[in-house]
C-alpha cells in the first residue's frame, strides 16, 4: 500500500517495505531494531546498528543504501506539509538541520531509547484513531493522473537539486516543458501547496547550511545563492527565517 498520509509509521519486516522507497519523499526517521544499514550522504559513509537512530531529511542526497539480511527497523515518515502544519515556523529546523546534516545516524542510550519507544507508540495510537488529524491525506490517494504525479516528482527532484540558486517557478517549468501556471496547478493538486513554497522549502535548507558556515562571509553566501546583490539577499533571509543574516548569525 502506498504511504499516503502526512505522517506514517511502518516496520520494514512486518510491512514488507524497504527504506530505499522513501528517500527524498519524506523526512525519514529510522529506528534500527535488528541488523545493520549502511548509507552515504554523498560525502561520508555511515553505519546504523541496533539501537541507532538515522534521520534522512528531504533535502539530503542519501545514496548507496545497503541493509543486512536480518535488518529490521521502525520507520517514521513525515511529509513537509505535516511538519508545516504542526511546526508552523519556517525556522523550526534550523539547528536540528545542521546537527542532522553532520550526524545523520547516532546511537541512543537506554533512556533515549525508552523515550523513543514511547513516542513511536503514541504515533501508532494516533494513526489508529479514525478522526486523527495525523490522517489528513497529503501525498497520495489523489484524484489525479499518473502523468500529473510524474511531473510533480520530477519537479521535486529538480527543486532539491537547484533551489539553492534557482528560486523562480518559471525555471522549473521551462525544464519540464510546461507553463509556470500549470506547474503550480500540479503542485496544488498533489500537495495543496504552490510550487513556489516547495522551492522556498528546499532553498531554506541550503540557506541555513551556508549561514551556519561562518567561514563564509555574507557576501559570499549571497553570491553562492546567486542573489543580485546583498540587499536582495538580506530581504530574502528576513522573509524566510524571520531575521536578517547578521541577526541570524549573532544568535
Amino acid at each position: 500500500m502506498e504511504d499516503t498520509y502526512g505522517c506514517n509509521l511502518i516496520n520494514t519486516k512486518h510491512d514488507g517495505r524497504q527504506v530505499t522507497e522513501f528517500v527524498g519523499r519524506y523526512h525519514v526517521h529510522i529506528l534500527v531494531r535488528q541488523g545493520q544499514m549502511t548509507f552515504s550522504d554523498g560525502k561520508n559513509s555511515f553505519t546504523s546498528l541496533q539501537g541507532d537512530l538515522a534521520i534522512w531529511q528531504m533535502s539530503n542526497t542519501i545514496q548507496s543504501i545497503e541493509c543486512s539480511d536480518d535488518f529490521e527497523a521502525d520507520v517514521l515518515l513525515l511529509s513537509w506539509q505535516f511538519l508545516q502544519q504542526f511546526n508552523p515556523e519556517m525556522v523550526w529546523a534550523s539547528k536540528g538541520f545542521v546537527f542532522i546534516r553532520i550526524n545523520p545516524s547516532f546511537h541512543l542510550d537506554e533512556d533515549a531509547m525508552r523515550l523513543m519507544d514511547d513516542d513511536f507508540e503514541q504515533f501508532r495510537k494516533r494513526l489508529l484513531m479514525e478522526d486523527s488529524g495525523f490522517k489528513h491525506e497529503i501525498l497520495g490517494r489523489m484524484d489525479t493522473t499518473d502523468n500529473t504525479a510524474r511531473i510533480f516528482l520530477r519537479f521535486l527532484a529538480l527543486a532539491q537539486q537547484y533551489a539553492g540558486t534557482e528560486r523562480e517557478v518559471a525555471y522549473y517549468a521551462d525544464i519540464l516543458c510546461i507553463t509556470p501556471k500549470y506547474l503550480s496547478q500540479v503542485s496544488r493538486t498533489i500537495t495543496g501547496l504552490p510550487a513556489s513554497q516547495w522551492i522556498q522549502f528546499y532553498a531554506s535548507f541550503e540557506l541555513v547550511s551556508l549561514l551556519n558556515d561562518t567561514t563564509k562571509t555574507l557576501t559570499e553566501v549571497s553570491d553562492l545563492m546567486h542573489f543580485e546583490n546583498v540587499s536582495h539577499f538580506s530581504r530574502y533571509v528576513k522573509k524566510t527565517l524571520g531575521k536578517t543574516p547578521s541577526e541570524y548569525r549573532n544568535k
